[in-house]
């Protein structure tokens, strides 16, 4: 695992960072942005360009945030690795954690 998306996506999905990402590893679920844990090169393209600085390298993810680590790879678990975003497109689940967040109010 490199890069992990946190609270500051949930209901926001700027997609900044899909724009960024020169491996195509950043993928859409209903609420939230994922990093594929297997596809990413670690490159760090992603983190400047997120206007609500919701990505942060693993080591840097906020104690507040952990459960988003977990949120983040098990996305993954049933779609597998596809071998980029494009080419499933955005998919109509969340993670249950993610899922189960109220509504994020717009700041």
């Amino acid at each position: 695992m490199t890069y992990i998306i946190a609270q500051p996506c949930v209901d926001v999905m700027d997609r900044a960072c899909v724009e960024e990402c020169p491996v195509d590893c950043i993928y859409e679920g209903k609420r939230s942005l994922y990093i594929h844990p297997d596809e990413c090169v670690d490159c760090g393209a992603c983190e400047p360009v997120c206007p609500v600085e919701a990505i942060f390298y693993e080591d840097d993810l906020p104690e507040e945030w952990s459960d988003f680590y977990d949120a983040n790879v098990d996305f993954f678990e049933n779609l597998g690795s596809p071998g980029g975003a494009a080419r499933v497109g955005p998919q109509d689940f969340d993670h249950k954690f993610i899922a189960g967040l109220p509504p994020q109010a717009e700041e």
